[in-house]
């Protein structure tokens, strides 16, 4: 079994003195009158925050913060067919004896950062509901895990290293949270580790698959009258406006990433302030009006400028997954042939970048938890911690519908 290494986050001078000069040559690029939004990131959005980064933003503070808070470490993971890769990941336990062991696994443009105001409440040990021991993994290619050396690194490696961390922590039964591409992996993780190991999985990004007349005739029909009739349901007609749109004029950066991610990796890894306003504007774009601080963003950011292997390389998991085209969104958020037997939770937020119809989760799915809430939009764990959290105690504690799935660990303090 690998060893595990704590870790601390120390990034060398060097690195920090090469920022600072780049950010010192910036050439920024004209802009349209009152282009606003339309054409991406703003250059006053930008400006300011390449000035509040050069001038003002103490990273030495942002990284003694993160580590102070967040345990963190490494460990070998062997991956078939690529070797062995050294993974970073967060690993918070609870006081309570019992707790619940989650995997929260994050996305793009995301990382473990995502996981930062969530953990201290999922860990919090209480007689009155679960506590998790949290696990919040650094995906290889993203922060500071190290990345693929070898083409075809799919979405089976990424489950394989999650499974394979969770066991050398010793929990051979665990449940799994996540949005994005957390959602995509750990759905890939339900069908090939549950339940064995997996034993429950929620998401913040529903997904589904549009049914047919042969497996959901009822659904399909109800889809089908819709479409002939679009007043009659004004909220599925939204959601399917907002997909649409974010298809249409939003998801370009798959299409790129999809195919051409080295070409765009050159900008991102050489320019700091091509990599900030290349993130920026989805972090903006696809939550639901959070406010940001300057400092959150930067430091947002400054996790990819100074990840292990440098921004481009976790852009690559759209090529890989996609095989060089770019992905089929409706597809991969659907994926039928992705059966999950064990018990499902789904939080759904308004400001998600794609919002589907709820029968459209239930195909492959067995979903025993589904909720909605008012506020809130694609980094749920981020925006909305205090709600992701109230739902994973409501699914796991008792009286909920996957209490108990972990044998002998139920989550709570005693009295």
């Amino acid at each position: 079994m690998s060893v595990e290494s704590p870790f601390i986050i120390s990034i060398p001078q060097e690195s920090l003195s090469l920022l600072q000069q780049k950010l010192r040559l910036v050439t920024f690029p004209d802009e349209l009158d009152d282009a606003g939004w339309e054409y991406g990131a703003p250059l006053t959005d930008i400006r300011r925050l390449v000035t509040r980064w050069s001038n003002g933003y103490d990273w030495r503070y942002h990284e003694a913060q993160l580590n102070m808070e967040l345990p963190q470490f490494t460990r070998d993971i062997d991956v078939g067919g690529h070797g062995m890769l050294n993974v970073h990941y967060v690993h918070k336990k609870s006081d309570a004896e019992y707790a619940i062991p989650l995997l929260f696994v994050h996305g793009w443009p995301g990382s473990f950062f995502e996981a930062r105001k969530l953990v201290p409440l999922l860990t919090r040990g209480s007689p009155d509901h679960p506590s998790f021991h949290v696990v919040a993994i650094s995906l290889p290619g993203f922060g500071f895990s190290e990345a693929p050396r070898k083409k075809g690194f799919n979405l089976d490696q990424y489950a394989e290293v999650c499974n394979k961390l969770m066991l050398s922590l010793g929990y051979n039964e665990y449940v799994t949270q996540g949005g994005d591409w957390g959602f995509i992996i750990t759905r890939r993780m339900a069908h090939l580790y549950g339940p064995k190991y997996v034993k429950a999985w929620h998401t913040n990004f529903p997904g589904g698959t549009p049914p047919s007349l042969l497996t959901q005739p009822l659904s399909f029909l109800t889809v089908l009258f819709h479409f002939l009739f679009p007043s009659l349901n004004p909220q599925m007609q939204a959601g399917f406006d907002k997909t649409q749109k974010f298809i249409q004029s939003g998801s370009g950066y798959n299409a790129i990433q999809g195919t051409k991610p080295q070409t765009l990796g050159y900008s991102m890894a050489d320019s700091p302030v091509g990599l900030l306003a290349w993130i920026y504007e989805k972090l903006v774009g696809w939550t639901d009006g959070y406010a940001w601080d300057d400092d959150e963003v930067l430091t947002w950011i400054s996790i990819y400028w100074f990840s292990r292997a440098g921004p481009t390389a976790a852009a690559r998991i759209y090529y890989e997954v996609g095989g060089g085209n770019a992905l089929n969104l409706g597809k991969l958020m659907g994926t039928p042939e992705y059966t999950a037997s064990i018990p499902h939770g789904i939080s759904r937020f308004p400001g998600e970048v794609a919002i589907l119809p709820k029968s459209w989760a239930k195909s492959n799915r067995k979903i025993v938890f589904d909720r909605e809430h008012e506020r809130g939009g694609h980094f749920a764990a981020y925006e909305r911690p205090v709600d992701v959290c109230g739902d994973l105690r409501e699914m796991f504690g008792r009286g909920g519908p996957a209490f108990g799935v972990v044998k002998g660990r139920d989550g709570y303090n005693s009295e």
